[in-house]
C-alpha cells in the first residue's frame, strides 16, 4: 500500500466563504479521549461521526481536525494514537463502517494536515463497539513500529510508521472475516498495549498485550519476544475484553463487558493482572444487580499509580465512575457526591433540575501530568474535572463539559425565519433548539414534549411567531411527535392527530417502526390558522388540535404544501401518478388540477423516509410560486403547478431553500445540497437557479456529509448546513 499525500483539489472553484459553527456544544458520543504522554496540555479525541479533535490548550478549546477532508468515511474514527516520543506525530485510524472504506491517517503537523494511507481492512468507526480500544498502538521503544487491532482481520503490523501494513502471521487469532449487514458486527481485536519496560529506546519492546472482544476461548493474548510468538493469559471468566491500561509498576487493568456495547450488554467485571506472574484478581467495584444489567469500559491509571473505571448500560440504578487508590482493593463511587456545573451547554439539563451523571460512559482519561485532571465520555457530552484526587477523601467532585470547540451532532432539519429567532434546528437524538445567538449554547432544548429526533419544521409564512414540528418520542420522556408554538418555538404545546383505521401501508421502504402514523410530518397555512398533519390521509385542525377533519379528494399518502402567502392555497403533486391537486379553502378539500413540464414518471422522487425533506417547496413571499426538487432536475412554476419549466444551471440538486434577496433583484437567493463535476458541494444561485457558484471550498468539507440546509432570509448571502455529525455549520460571504 502507498501513502497518498493530501489533495485538497476541488472541481469546481468556491466564492470565498467563511464558515462556522453554530454553537450548542457537544450533544454526540465521544467513545474516547487520549492523552498525549509527552506534553501537557496536549489531547486528542476520537468521535464516532464528527472526525477526531486537538486540544489547543493557548485557546483553551477543542480544534477539529478532518473538517478538510472529502471522504465522508473518515470522521467514523475507530483510533487514535499520539505518537509517544514526537509530540508533532498522530495517527487516526478511520472508517465509519464495514462498507466504507478504511485509512490509517498520519501527521507530522499535531493533525493540521494529513498523509492517508488506504488500508484493506475495513473499520467501525461508528458501529457496536467503538468504545472499545484504543486499538491502534505505536511502540514506545520504536515509534517506526505500530499495531492495529482489527475487527475482522486480525493483528495488523506496520514498521514504517503506518506506510505499509500486513497482517501479523504469528498472532493465532486471523479474525473472523468481513461479514456483511445487517448481521451484529464483529468485536474482534480490542486493544493493543505495550510493556515500555520491556525493552530500550531504538531496539523495541519486547512484551505486548492484545485483547479479544470476539468470542473465544481466550479473551487476553501476551508476546514476550516482539510479537514473534503468543500465548494466552486464561481468565476465570467468558467476559470479552474491553480495554486496559498498564501502570508504571506492571499491573494491567482490563475492564470486561458480556458485550461490544455501547448498548446491550448484561454483565462484566473488572480484573487485574500481575504481569510479572500472569496472576489474575478480581477487583470488580460493584457487579451489576440480578436484572439490572451493565458492563464495565473506561479504564485509567494516573501517575501515581492511581486507578478508575466507569460502568456501561448500567441504565438501572445509573452509569457511575469508581476510583481507587490501593490498586482496586477498595473503591470510591463518585456518582453520589459528584457535581455537574453545565452553565455552558444548559441542553444537558433535558428539562430537569439536574443534569445527567452520563450514559454509555465508555471513554475514561486521567492528565498523565495532572491527576486531579479526569475526564470521562458520555452519549451527549464529555465531563472534566479538576478535582479528580478529591474522592479519595470523601470530598465532592464538580465536574464541566470539556466541549468548547466540538460540535458533534446529527442535524435533521433546520428553519430560518424572516423574523424572532436566527435560526430554528432539529436534531438527532437531542431534540432541537431555538438560536437566538449563533456563538451561545442555547438555555433549553425543545420540550413540551421533548423529541429524541426533531424531523420536521414549518413556520406560517405571513405571520412567522407561529411554528410547528414534528418528531420521534424521547426514549425517556415518551408522549406526543407533534407539538406548536405561537412564540416563534420559544415555548411549545402538544398536539396528537387521530390514527386513522385501515390506512393503506405508505408507498416505497424505508420508513422505520411499526406505524408511519408516528412518523407523520406536520405544516402551517400562511396565516397561521390552520395546522395540517400528514397521516395516510391528511388532517387538519383550525382549533390547536382540539379537533381534527380529513382533507377530502387525496389520494392516501399524499402530501400536500402551504402556499407562503395565500393562507387558503394548497398544493400537492402526486409522485406515483404526477396528477397535482389544489385546495382553495385551507386543505378542507382538494380537486385535481392539471399541471405540465415535469417528468413522466416521478415514483424516483417519493419520500420514504421522515428525515428526506419533501421534494415540492413553496418560495417565502410569492404567491404561487413553486419549486420541485427532482432526481431528474429542478422544477420551477409561476402559476400554483400548473406548468413547471425545468431550470437547468449545471449543477445535480439534492435540496433546496430561499435566502435573502440579492441587492437589487426582486427574488430571493437559492441555495442548494448539490452536485457537479463529481464534487457533492454547497451552492448559491443569485439568478433563479440559471448558474450556481460553490460556497464552500476545500478547508470545509466536512466529509460532505451534508444532510439539510436553510438560507437566511434576512442575511444575505448566509447558509446555514446541517451535517451528518459536525453538527451545524453555516457560512457566509467573506
Amino acid at each position: 500500500m502507498t501513502a497518498l499525500p493530501f489533495d485538497a483539489r476541488a472541481a469546481t472553484r468556491a466564492l470565498p466563504y467563511r464558515w462556522r459553527n453554530v454553537r450548542v456544544g457537544g450533544g454526540g458520543f465521544v467513545p474516547n479521549v487520549v492523552f498525549s504522554p509527552v506534553e501537557k496540555g496536549l489531547a486528542y479525541l476520537r468521535s464516532d461521526m464528527g472526525g477526531a479533535y486537538r486540544w489547543q490548550a493557548s485557546e483553551s478549546r477543542w480544534i477539529p481536525l478532518l473538517d478538510d477532508q472529502a471522504q465522508g468515511s473518515w470522521q467514523g474514527v475507530e483510533s487514535v494514537a499520539p505518537d509517544p516520543v514526537d509530540p508533532n506525530r498522530v495517527y487516526l485510524a478511520c472508517g465509519m463502517g464495514r462498507p466504507d472504506p478504511a485509512a490509517i491517517l498520519r501527521s507530522e503537523t499535531r493533525g493540521t494536515d494529513w498523509t492517508v494511507i488506504p488500508v484493506p481492512f475495513r473499520m467501525g468507526g461508528n458501529e457496536d463497539g467503538r468504545g472499545l480500544g484504543e486499538r491502534l498502538a505505536i511502540d514506545p521503544n520504536d515509534t517506526r513500529v505500530l499495531y492495529f487491532a482489527s475487527r475482522h482481520d486480525g493483528l495488523q503490523v506496520s514498521r514504517d510508521r503506518g506506510a505499509t501494513w500486513g497482517k501479523s502471521a504469528s498472532f493465532p487469532l486471523p479474525g473472523l472475516g468481513l461479514n456483511a449487514r445487517p448481521a451484529p458486527t464483529h468485536g474482534g481485536l480490542s486493544f493493543v498495549i505495550f510493556d515500555p519496560r520491556s525493552g530500550a529506546a531504538g531496539q523495541g519492546s519486547k512484551t505486548i498485550f492484545v485483547g479479544v472482544a470476539d468470542p473465544s476461548e481466550h479473551h487476553l493474548w501476551r508476546s514476550d519476544d516482539g510479537g514473534a510468538t503468543w500465548k494466552p493469559i486464561p481468565a476465570p471468566h467468558a467476559y470479552l475484553a474491553c480495554k486496559a491500561a498498564l501502570d508504571r509498576k506492571g499491573r494491567l487493568y482490563v475492564t470486561y463487558s458480556s458485550g461490544i456495547g455501547p448498548s446491550n450488554v448484561e454483565d462484566g467485571a473488572v480484573w487485574r493482572l500481575d504481569t510479572a506472574a500472569n496472576a489474575w484478581t478480581e477487583i470488580t467495584p460493584a457487579k451489576p444487580l440480578p436484572q439490572r444489567g451493565g458492563g464495565f469500559m473506561g479504564v485509567a491509571v494516573d501517575a501515581n499509580g492511581a486507578v478508575a473505571v466507569t460502568s456501561l448500560n448500567r441504565w438501572n440504578p445509573y452509569d457511575t465512575l469508581w476510583r481507587s487508590t490501593d490498586h482496586g482493593a477498595t473503591w470510591t463511587d463518585l456518582y453520589p457526591d459528584a457535581r455537574r456545573d453545565v452553565t455552558t451547554t444548559p441542553f444537558l439539563h433535558w428539562g430537569e433540575p439536574e443534569a445527567d451523571f452520563g450514559w454509555w460512559m465508555a471513554g475514561l482519561a486521567i492528565d498523565p501530568f495532572d491527576p486531579d485532571f479526569a475526564c470521562y465520555t458520555t452519549g451527549a457530552t464529555i465531563y472534566a474535572t479538576r478535582e479528580f484526587t478529591k474522592a479519595s477523601s470523601g470530598r465532592p467532585t464538580t465536574w464541566f463539559p470539556w466541549v468548547e470547540g466540538i460540535e458533534q451532532t446529527a442535524i435533521i432539519t433546520l428553519a430560518s425565519l424572516p423574523e424572532g429567532p436566527q435560526l430554528l434546528s432539529g436534531f438527532g437524538d437531542i431534540s432541537g433548539f431555538v438560536h437566538d445567538d449563533l456563538a451561545v449554547s442555547p438555555t433549553d432544548q425543545f420540550t413540551t414534549p421533548v423529541f429524541g429526533n426533531t424531523n420536521f419544521i414549518d413556520y406560517a409564512g405571513r405571520k412567522p411567531s407561529v411554528v410547528v414540528r414534528s418528531g420521534t418520542p424521547h426514549q425517556r420522556h415518551g408522549g406526543p411527535t407533534l407539538a406548536w408554538s405561537a412564540d416563534h418555538g420559544r415555548t411549545w404545546a402538544p398536539l396528537t392527530a387521530p390514527r386513522i383505521t385501515g390506512a393503506p401501508s405508505p408507498p416505497g421502504q424505508g420508513r422505520r417502526g411499526p406505524d408511519p402514523h408516528d412518523d407523520a410530518a406536520i405544516v402551517v397555512n400562511a396565516d397561521g390558522a390552520v395546522f395540517m398533519v400528514m397521516t395516510a390521509q391528511p388532517q387538519v385542525t383550525r382549533d390547536r388540535g382540539a379537533t381534527w377533519t380529513l382533507c377530502r379528494g387525496l389520494p392516501a399518502w399524499v402530501r400536500p404544501v402551504p402556499d407562503r402567502v395565500d393562507p387558503r392555497r394548497f398544493t400537492a403533486i402526486d409522485t406515483q401518478t404526477g396528477r397535482r391537486f389544489v385546495s382553495t379553502d385551507a386543505g378542507a378539500s382538494f380537486n385535481e388540477a392539471a399541471t405540465r413540464g415535469l417528468p413522466a414518471d416521478l415514483s424516483a422522487d417519493q419520500v420514504t423516509w421522515r428525515e428526506i425533506p419533501w421534494p415540492l417547496k413553496a418560495v417565502p413571499g410569492q404567491v404561487g410560486h413553486l419549486w420541485f426538487v427532482s432526481t431528474q432536475g429542478l422544477y420551477r412554476s409561476t402559476d400554483g403547478g400548473a406548468r413547471f419549466s425545468r431550470i437547468d444551471g449545471g449543477v445535480q440538486v439534492d435540496q433546496l431553500d430561499f435566502g435573502a434577496q440579492p441587492p437589487g433583484k426582486p427574488h430571493p437567493a437559492l441555495f442548494a445540497i448539490g452536485r457537479k463535476d463529481g464534487v457533492k458541494a454547497i451552492w448559491r444561485s443569485d439568478d433563479e437557479g440559471a448558474s450556481w457558484v460553490r460556497v464552500n471550498d476545500a478547508r470545509h468539507e466536512y466529509g460532505r456529509r451534508f444532510r439539510c440546509l436553510a438560507a437566511d432570509m434576512r442575511v444575505y448571502g448566509r447558509v446555514y448546513v446541517g451535517t451528518d455529525g459536525r453538527g451545524i455549520v453555516y457560512g457566509e460571504p467573506g
